[in-house]
């Protein structure tokens, strides 16, 4: 059968099954059987084909509405944590990857820029904040703007202003996410301007190391939130076989899912920043193993887990078949 005559006789049914996923049990397992036959005959005559991807996309979420009704995954925390943000994690790792690259990018530009004009970090931060740093370096802390103030309200205060911007960021992903990529490349570009403010005072590597004990968590939630905004923005502009709407619900559910997840991850960047942070002239050994697991945890979490479970999940279809 020709590849075009194929997907004419199935397109049909595929889409339905993506837009309207069965949820009778019965049902759901006649759909996953019709797939993993598609998918069969799909890979021994199509192999390389777009067309083998799909379905074999559309099985997987089939057989995790099957494997979530398990007894033993009855718990949908569990699943979520274990299975469903993962697996969006993966599907989206090439935005991530773009969304950290061009924060990355603009870090550097942030910085650069500064190094060749001075005046644009006082443009930023303002003049009462760059003099009160200097004060701090002249009397040797000079990062005692984490010190002010009480530890509690601070974890509060910065948990919800990270939030809140992280919430933002998201939900300008409906104007196509051209705003979400703004607000990745102005933080990006503002971080740039603070490290370079220190670097040129001779405490870029105390800058570094006592900034990433909460900001390697901190950062990263940030990219991951811009991650959420431009799936939104994009799962309208490309739609792809399904229509608009369709397209736009299934981007939002996966965004918001994305959003939950890196909810704790602000939460405890917060907690080190209110309640960590403020001692950071420990041994350096200490910023150095702060900075480390939080880094590990998030290229296990975020990179190295989502592919393991994908591959775990395209293993158990094969054997389906």
């Amino acid at each position: 059968m020709r590849e075009a005559l194929f997907i004419k006789k199935n397109k049909d049914r595929w889409v339905k099954v993506q837009e309207m996923p069965p949820e009778d049990a019965d049902e759901m397992a006649t759909e996953f059987t019709r797939l993993v036959d598609d998918l069969a005959y799909s890979k021994t005559f199509y192999p390389t084909s777009k067309v083998t991807r799909y379905i074999n996309g559309q099985a997987s979420k089939i057989y995790l509405g099957i494997y979530g009704n398990r007894k033993e995954e009855s718990n949908r925390l569990v699943t979520f944590w274990k299975t469903d943000l993962p697996l969006v994690i993966r599907k989206h790792q090439r935005i991530i990857l773009f969304a950290f690259i061009l924060f990355v990018l603009f870090i550097a530009i942030g910085y650069f820029s500064a190094s060749r004009e001075e005046t644009l970090i006082r443009d930023l931060f303002g003049d009462d904040y760059i003099n009160r740093r200097e004060r701090d370096i002249e009397n040797g802390n000079p990062f005692g703007l984490y010190q002010y103030g009480n530890p509690v309200l601070m974890f509060f205060g910065l948990m919800i202003h990270n939030i809140s911007v992280s919430l933002r960021m998201f939900a300008e992903g409906l104007l196509f996410g051209i705003f979400t990529i703004k607000d990745l490349v102005l933080n990006g570009m503002m971080i740039g301007f603070f490290e370079q403010f220190y670097f040129s005072k001779g405490l870029g590597q105390v800058s570094v190391l006592t900034i990433m004990i909460h900001g390697t968590l901190e950062l990263s939630a940030l990219v991951l939130s811009g991650t959420a905004g431009i799936v939104l923005g994009k799962s309208y502009l490309f739609p792809g076989t399904i229509s608009r709407l369709a397209s736009l619900k299934q981007g939002a559910k996966e965004g918001v899912k994305i959003m939950i997840g890196i909810m704790p991850v602000f939460i405890m960047a917060a907690f080190f920043e209110g309640f960590v942070t403020r001692y950071y002239q420990m041994p350096m050994l200490f910023n150095i193993l702060i900075l480390a697991v939080s880094a590990g945890f998030i290229a296990w979490y975020f990179v190295i887990y989502p592919i393991r479970i994908q591959k775990k999940l395209s293993f158990k279809l094969s054997e389906e078949e």
